[in-house]
């Protein structure tokens, strides 16, 4: 079959695919070649300070008196991406609730979780009828499609920071489903503890029943972590993060949820981790300590309770300010997203479950 002769300049055929809807892959040459080496970094690194943020929270307590089937949840959206969002795959807030109050439950397609920054042993997430107390600097699962609910029966305000993967389900996936639950009202709680899946999460489970993978509640104390996190800081760590732990599904031992991955992080006194970057973003919140983290060119100084954000594929490294103290950092991340796919990378070096585990001591064989 013989070509037609050349009748039209490629502007003009442009125009006329994009009336029909199609276009040209030689116009997405120029996208191509600024990809050579990697991607932009979706946003922007920023910071938002405990200050502003705990002031603007008692302020939503004020303006929005009762909160139900709302959340007095004030969400951190990056200043650089045009969608609700903190970075473009997750979204972070600040939530309170105040004393004596209960938001009713319902459920949604968005995995969440919640990290405690003031919270007490009679605070609790109540998740599928199971209740999960929430004391300070515990994470709490409400994994996608469970029932939740929170109740204060206290007489002092509860504040927790959500992290969601908003941007994903909804702006990437295009698969929001969202569920009150009947009556807008709180879910009963399960009568009998030994139905509780949170009691089969641990290390010994009943032989008789098959033991659930995914979509169960959870919650990870403090008290039992701050322990693991002291002990592991006397090794090496990781030059890049430092005393880093990463919250793992119990049953398989894989990543907090399927689409995020929670850790937490030490950085010993004085530390200062080298500059490196990867292709997931993450979402941090300072337990306690101060110090700088450089992304780019931009220095973000941080304290007790200041939340910040740092896109994916950007150069960044922490630096504890303090020669005497540690600094803990909570955070947040998108890389099971990005392993599902085997997109995940990082330059200088894949530093994620690099080192082997720690060697059987060498038998020592006594002469005769």
């Amino acid at each position: 079959m013989a070509l037609p002769e050349r009748k039209k300049d490629l502007k003009t055929f442009d125009e006329e695919l994009g009336q029909l809807h199609m276009s040209g892959q030689w116009k997405y040459d120029e996208l191509l070649v600024k990809t050579i080496g990697g991607p932009r970094p979706k946003g922007a690194p920023h910071i938002w300070k405990w200050e502003t943020v705990h002031s603007k929270l008692l302020e939503a307590c004020e303006a929005l008196p009762e909160s139900q089937t709302a959340r007095r949840s004030l969400l951190f959206n990056n200043p650089a991406i045009e969608t609700h969002g903190t970075t473009h795959t997750m979204l972070m807030g600040i939530q309170i609730i105040k004393p004596g109050e209960e938001a009713w439950a319902h459920r949604h397609t968005m995995a969440a979780i919640r990290f405690v920054i003031q919270g007490d042993g009679k605070v609790y997430t109540t998740v599928d009828g199971e209740i999960c107390p929430m004391e300070d600097y515990d994470l709490i699962l409400t994994p996608k499609w469970t029932w939740h609910d929170h109740r204060n029966p206290t007489s002092k305000a509860t504040i927790w920071l959500d992290a969601l993967d908003v941007p994903l389900v909804i702006g990437g996936l295009n698969v929001p489903f969202y569920e009150p639950y009947p009556g807008n009202q709180l879910q009963p709680l399960k009568a009998d503890r030994s139905e509780y899946l949170l009691s089969r999460s641990g290390t010994a489970r009943p032989t008789w029943e098959q033991p659930k993978t995914q979509n169960f509640p959870m919650r990870y104390r403090w008290k039992d972590t701050e322990p693991q996190l002291r002990a592991l800081a006397k090794g090496p760590g990781s030059p890049y993060d430092g005393v880093s732990l990463e919250y793992v599904n119990p049953v398989t031992g894989g990543p907090t949820l399927p689409t995020l991955s929670c850790w937490m992080q030490m950085l010993r006194p004085g530390e200062k981790t080298q500059r490196h970057r990867h292709t997931s973003s993450a979402m941090y919140f300072v337990v306690r300590g101060q110090g700088t983290t450089m992304v780019g060119e931009t220095a973000l100084e941080w304290k007790r309770h200041d939340s910040f954000v740092i896109p994916n594929w950007a150069w960044h490294e922490h630096i504890n300010g303090s020669q005497s103290d540690e600094a803990i950092l909570f955070s947040v991340n998108d890389i099971p997203v990005l392993n599902a796919f085997d997109l995940y990378r990082e330059e200088p070096e894949n530093s994620l479950h690099a080192v082997a585990a720690p060697q059987v001591p060498a038998v020592s064989r006594v002469k005769h």
